[in-house]
């Protein structure tokens, strides 16, 4: 398909993506999509009648959230992206004739949290994070727990604080204990860290008791979008057993301002890691059930100089999108349209792989060097972390632009 607008060479954002966000525009909050530079404003495009061919409520196209759009279904949402795509390859198109109305420039604009998150769920998908964090964590024993290539571990996080790029976080308080004390000590975390994540957005619920079947699984999800789950590793330790993760990880959780559908994911479907021992029949589906999306994360530091720390892929997880929320409503647990569900850090086989600092460093062993000269083993105040997602293929690339955000200092206490 070719294009009137002008679309850089790699934009994230091409022809073929067309991916769903929220844009503050005039004091408000508005559903919107991004091509190239640009951001088309789907109220304004629904004012001119540019929807009229679909089977929805107008008001979705100016509600201050998702929800409500995404609400209306798989079709709807495809239709909007044909329709879109119909536009913009049309010179004489209403949108081609009002695009000084519709379009606004991407660069600098404002954006807010794509969908009302009612519930978050993270998972513990990648062998290879949770192998290395067992040996650390606990070097004594199996690294992986006996339950874990059996389900796709999970834990519910906290919904409230999950941010939009850009959003500073203060560096998070609480408890940890030094190595061989018995009295633990309160104060600012000292292991501040990152999860390279993605995650997905319901996009179709389903009722209290009634799961969902993994041939089903795939059609009650929205998009994906890129996830940072910033993790306080000191407060993670102390704190994890016997119920898992609390303050280590409930300060604050980033994610980009971009929805791609799983409808433009499609071309980059692949087949999932091998899984062994087999896994239990209702967890059995298609072996092509992940996308190769290479991801990249970069540290910045307070003065501004970039380092590329990592690089890793969604496809290595263990676990499926399809398996988690198969296994996530297999009791009857009923998900709501807008929840969120993180893939857990996501780790190759190689160090340069790893998602996070934790790993990176090894507990801070093995410090990274930074392109300035100095290194880093965790976090430290006015840090930066930005991580970008994208799928190339026959020459066709969509993306999902970048999460980023900085660590601030905490005079709290």
């Amino acid at each position: 398909m070719k294009t009137w607008l002008s679309i850089p060479e790699n934009s994230d954002f091409s022809i073929h993506n067309l991916p769903f966000g929220i844009v503050v525009r005039d004091g408000g909050k508005t559903p919107a999509v991004a091509i190239g530079d640009s951001i088309i404003d789907l109220a304004v495009c629904s004012k001119l009648g540019i929807f009229d061919p679909i089977d929805c409520d107008p008001s979705v196209f100016s509600a201050p959230v998702l929800n409500d759009f995404i609400a209306c279904g798989k079709q709807v949402w495809s239709q909007v992206r044909k329709i879109l795509q119909e536009q913009l390859t049309t010179e004489n198109s209403i949108l081609h004739s009002f695009q000084d109305k519709a379009l606004i420039e991407r660069k600098g604009a404002e954006m807010a949290i794509p969908v009302h998150v009612g519930d978050y769920t993270d998972f513990y998908s990648s062998k290879e994070h949770a192998t290395n964090v067992g040996k650390m964590f606990r070097p004594d024993s199996e690294p992986l727990l006996p339950n874990w290539k059996h389900i796709p571990v999970g834990y519910h996080g906290r919904a409230s604080s999950i941010v939009i790029s850009g959003t500073g976080l203060k560096r998070p308080y609480g408890q940890t204990i030094k190595p061989g004390e018995s009295q633990p000590d309160f104060g600012p975390s000292q292991r501040v860290d990152i999860e390279l994540e993605m995650a997905y957005v319901i996009g179709k619920a389903n009722k209290l008791g009634e799961p969902v079947h993994i041939k089903d699984a795939e059609d009650h999800i929205f998009g994906k979008l890129i996830f940072n789950d910033w993790s306080a590793r000191d407060i993670q330790k102390w704190e994890y057993v016997p119920l898992g993760p609390f303050l280590g990880k409930n300060f604050g959780s980033t994610v980009s301002p971009w929805i791609v559908t799983m409808e433009a994911l499609e071309p980059f479907r692949t087949n999932q890691v091998d899984q062994s021992p087999e896994v239990l029949p209702y967890l059995q589906g298609r072996k092509d059930s992940t996308f190769d999306i290479k991801l990249d994360v970069t540290h910045i530091t307070p003065e501004g100089v970039e380092t590329h720390i990592a690089h890793s892929n969604f496809k290595y997880l263990y676990w499926s999108m399809a398996q988690q929320l198969t296994h996530h409503t297999v009791n009857g647990c009923n998900l709501n349209i807008g929840d969120m569900m993180a893939s857990g850090t996501i780790s190759g086989q190689e160090k340069s792989s790893f998602g996070s600092m934790l790993e990176l460093s090894w507990a801070g062993k093995e410090p990274i060097e930074l392109k300035d000269g100095t290194s880093r083993k965790f976090l430290l105040d006015g840090d930066s972390i930005r991580i970008n997602a994208y799928c190339e293929k026959d020459g066709n690339r969509i993306g999902f632009g970048s999460c980023e955000g900085t660590i601030l200092p905490n005079p709290e206490y």
